[in-house]
């Protein structure tokens, strides 16, 4: 007679089923792509600088486990994530490995305070701002990222322009960058640049998809 399989036993080999799926580097690099919004297999790829059957097997994987969610579209397969809670997953993440991974904490201290070690702007007092009119809000976000959704009245220049494109930004205001989370590199580096020209310029705290996430007003381009 067999014996018996524990519940809880078959739970955590659940658990340890999703943690794996999670133990890849590229794979959490798409989880961050697909927070910004619905892509296709090949819109992935090209962001993520993965060929298009190594991204098809790292989503497989992350479907499995229920992190993403996958819909036809014509001769498209179009994935997103399966909920908002995978953010707070990702983030729960990253905030242990902040405090547990030495690793983590030089790169911290080197690149990102290096770039930018001012307090970045919450997403309460940004709210705040924007309604008085005392900011303009800078997305450095791919420009579909950008039309997928957007902060209302962000203006959307991509990083790789933005040096090009400064006199599309008023010369006396704040200027408060945003990408695709709290260690996007692209928000670091537009405020790096943005700096160097004379500008005033912060960081706003996390990304795009944490303002979603809170419930805060979201704009797409069709509106």
């Amino acid at each position: 007679m067999s014996a018996k399989v524990s519940p809880k036993l078959l739970m955590l080999e659940q658990f340890a089923a999703m943690a794996k799926a999670l133990s890849s580097a590229p794979r959490l690099d798409l989880l961050e792509l697909l927070a910004q919004g619905e892509r296709s297999v090949e819109g992935l790829a090209n962001a993520a600088g993965l060929s298009i059957a190594n991204a098809s097997q790292h989503l497989k994987v992350l479907r499995r486990v229920g992190l993403v969610a996958s819909r036809k579209s014509g001769l498209h397969v179009l994935y997103t994530l399966s909920d908002d809670d995978v953010l707070a997953l990702l983030a729960a993440l990253r905030r242990t490995a902040e405090r547990h991974l030495a690793e983590v904490d030089r790169v911290v201290r080197g690149y990102f305070h290096e770039k930018d070690a001012l307090e970045a702007v919450s997403r309460d007092d940004l709210m705040a701002r924007m309604k008085d009119g005392l900011v303009t809000v800078l997305d450095v976000r791919p420009p579909e990222e950008y039309a997928a959704g957007h902060l209302p009245g962000s203006v959307n220049i991509p990083l790789r322009d933005l040096k090009r494109r400064l006199g599309e930004l008023p010369e006396n205001a704040e200027v408060v960058a945003y990408c695709r989370g709290p260690y996007c590199v692209l928000a670091y580096e537009a405020v790096a640049a943005l700096r160097e020209h004379g500008r005033k310029a912060r960081r706003m705290e996390d990304g795009f998809p944490e303002w979603r996430a809170a419930g805060l007003p979201v704009e797409t381009a069709e509106r």
